[in-house]
Formats: structure tokens, C-alpha cells, sequence
């Protein structure tokens, strides 16, 4: 009996583990080429990954910001399929220079320690480390100039922010985040804003008419879409190879308008 409770853990622990590793293996499968980068912003380097695509002209660029968990394999892997349809992407690590131990995400020694790390950064902080990403990637010689942002979760919300802040961006995408109800932010937005977010999300969703009504009333852009039956953080979870059918159907078909979005721009 002691052999079968021990095979039986064995297999648990190595399904979690394969279903941890897929984005890991995306990356190392891919043939584009992957890099790390150190922007600088005075005397602040925010470590960032970029991937570029395999394109005979100047590509467009995206800003990719993270989850609650910091810069995970899987964020880096949602780059890297950003680059195989053209663009340029870059995804920062917003999680830099946290404080003399904690240098980047990977150093924290769990995702809880880096999620409660990243709830403590300060707004104006994250703010001046996007916009010095935005200028990198601005000026990297492939690129086109024109800038995108795209976020998840937590990273989501910075991404409805960032475009509350940010002069230059060609689009918002926001992957069910939280908007600012401010509306002196709102009046600074000049870029559209596109909303992805999962129907079993009401946590999320149950401020979307709230942001919609006053992104009507400054006359600014903001279309979304809800996919039925998808949960919060569906583009992460509906990319895993067991995925529940509705998080992949949600992943895919944002695929679909996220090409779209992006090709229209």
C-alpha cells in the first residue's frame, strides 16, 4: 500500500510539474531570438526580456506587464507568441531592484513573496519604469515607434493606468484588470482601450459599467468583450495543455482580436 500512495504522489507531483513547465518548454522550443536587457532610468535598471520576431521590416512594439506574481516563464512565453505574429515584445520586471536581496523576480523566494513585494511599489514608480521601457523600445532600431501595452491582472490594471500616464501609445489592452475611476486620469487618456475579461469574474466585471460610462463621458475609446464561462486569468490558464475547454476557447478567441486589434493600428 505504502508503494501505490508513493507512485500515486509521484505522478501527482510530475503532472504539476509538466503542467508548470509548458510555458518554460514554449520558450525553449521557439526559434526567435530571446534576450535580456538592463533599461536604465538614472541610476534604476529594470530588467526586461524581449523577444523579436522573424520579419524582413520595422516591426511594431508591446509592452508586456505582468501578473501579480512578477515575471513568470508563462509572461515571457506570451511574449514570445507576440513575436511570432510580428511585433516586438518586451516585458519588463517590474519587480527591479525591489531592494539589495531582491534584484528581480526570480529572486523571491516563492510567487506568494513576490506577489506581497509587488502590492508595496509605489505608483509613480511603476509609472517612470514603464515609460523608460516605453523609450527603449521605442528607439530600438527594428522598431517601428509605435507602442502598445498589454496587461494581465495585476498587470492589467497598470496597463488601464499607464495609459492614464503615458503620451505616445498606439493602444491599451487590458486582460481583466480594474480601471481608475478618477476621472481627471481619464481625461489624460489618448490611446484606445480594449478590455478582455472572463465571464465567472464579476470581482472584475462588476466595475466595467462604471469605467465604460465614464470613458463615454470624456469621449474616449474603450471596448471590451467577456467570454463566457472563462475565469479570471484565462489567457494563462487557457493556454496550458489540460485546460478547462472554456479558458481555451476565451484564450483563443482573444487571440483572434488581438490580431485584429493590432493589425488595424
Amino acid at each position: 500500500m505504502k508503494y501505490l500512495i508513493l507512485t500515486l504522489s509521484l505522478l501527482f507531483v510530475s503532472q504539476t510539474v509538466s503542467a508548470q513547465d509548458f510555458a518554460l518548454q514554449q520558450l525553449e522550443d521557439s526559434p526567435r531570438h530571446q534576450e535580456w536587457v538592463e533599461v536604465k532610468d538614472g541610476d534604476r535598471t529594470i530588467h526586461s526580456f524581449v523577444v523579436y520576431p522573424e520579419v524582413s521590416e520595422n516591426a511594431m512594439a508591446v509592452i508586456v506587464i505582468h501578473e501579480n506574481r512578477g515575471l513568470t516563464d508563462w509572461v515571457r512565453s506570451f511574449a514570445d507568441q507576440l513575436a511570432a505574429e510580428g511585433y516586438i515584445a518586451i516585458a519588463p520586471d517590474l519587480l527591479s531592484q525591489f531592494d539589495e536581496n531582491y534584484q528581480r523576480t526570480r529572486d523571491f523566494e516563492s510567487s506568494d513573496a513576490a506577489r506581497d513585494a509587488l502590492y508595496q511599489l509605489e505608483p509613480q514608480r511603476i509609472t517612470q519604469d514603464l515609460m523608460a521601457v516605453q523609450n527603449y523600445v521605442t528607439d530600438l532600431p527594428a522598431a517601428t515607434g509605435e507602442v502598445v501595452v498589454a496587461g494581465f491582472c495585476w498587470g492589467g490594471s497598470q496597463s488601464f493606468r499607464y495609459a492614464t500616464n503615458a503620451d505616445g501609445l498606439s493602444a491599451a489592452l487590458v486582460f481583466y484588470g480594474s480601471a481608475t475611476t478618477d476621472e481627471d486620469r481619464i481625461r489624460n487618456i489618448s490611446s484606445p482601450v480594449y478590455g478582455f475579461y472572463g465571464g465567472d469574474d464579476q470581482r472584475i466585471n462588476s466595475t466595467i459599467p462604471e469605467t465604460s460610462e465614464l470613458m463615454e463621458k470624456h469621449d474616449k475609446t474603450y471596448i471590451y468583450n467577456i467570454y463566457e464561462g472563462a475565469g479570471h486569468g484565462y489567457m494563462r490558464t487557457g493556454d496550458a495543455p489540460d485546460a478547462e475547454r472554456a479558458n481555451k476557447t476565451a484564450r483563443d478567441s482573444s487571440w483572434e482580436w488581438i490580431r485584429d486589434i493590432l493589425s488595424d493600428l
